[in-house]
């Protein structure tokens, strides 16, 4: 590593060392993230080398997926069974805020997230707010939830003053790391420089759909100070 760089790896600046992956689609065959459960064990055991200590398993749940809070159970007490590292697992859910999400939310048949299960990881089309979009937090609040929004930066809707509107609300934002350093768009990878600049996430997380993705992009570089800022956020918990 140049002494004089400007910029620092993700690995070089041990980002990864204590994380908690607030987000990830590592539970196999239940959505569009890994299919197999030998793909879900080689994630594990590469989280293992890269020093994280905590990964909340957050499937889809939307009109398109349909899953079942029951059957992601099961599904993750396979995953559970089969593996034996240090690594503690929660199983939590990624909510899309759809047609059908409020009745889910009034059902209470909901896979949170957090340790006292009580913050729900939502997420809207990256293209257009669903209706009643600022309603429905202030309803996922009134249930007794903390909201907290997946990756703010990959809503092209959003400007900073929508960003600014839901902290005012006091919705908790969900920083997907790999959008830093490129794995989507060049607007995903500005906005999300600029809210961590801001101080505006409150928890980190992959979102990591397949193995190769990790490795493609663990090495991703950016701005020192902002590799620091990073690596604080990425040991919150939920």
């Amino acid at each position: 590593m140049w002494p004089f760089s400007k910029s620092i790896s993700l690995l070089d600046a041990g980002v990864f060392k204590g994380m908690t992956d607030c987000h990830s689609h590592i539970l196999p065959g239940v959505d569009d993230g890994v299919r197999k459960m030998e793909e879900s064990l080689a994630i594990l055991s590469e989280y293992e080398r890269l020093g994280l200590e905590e990964v909340w398993l957050t499937p889809h749940v939307m009109e398109d997926i349909p899953n079942k809070p029951s059957e992601l159970r099961v599904r993750f007490e396979e995953l559970c069974s089969r593996y034996t590292g240090p690594l503690k697992l929660h199983l939590g859910a990624e909510n899309m805020i759809d047609s059908l999400f409020v009745s889910r939310l009034e059902s209470g048949d909901l896979l949170p997230v957090g340790q006292a299960g009580d913050h729900l990881l939502v997420e809207t089309s990256y293209f257009t707010p669903p209706m009643g979009f600022l309603e429905t937090l202030e309803r996922i609040k009134h249930a007794g939830f903390h909201p907290v929004l997946a990756h703010p930066e990959r809503y092209v809707y959003m400007d900073l003053k929508d960003y600014d509107r839901l902290k005012e609300m006091g919705v908790l934002f969900q920083l997907n790391v790999f959008s830093l350093v490129g794995l989507y768009d060049e607007g995903a990878q500005r906005v999300s420089r600029m809210l961590l600049k801001k101080g505006y996430y409150d928890y980190a997380g992959t979102d990591i759909h397949a193995l190769r993705i990790l490795r493609n992009f663990v090495s991703g570089k950016l701005d020192k100070a902002l590799a620091g800022s990073l690596s604080l956020l990425t040991c919150n918990k939920y």
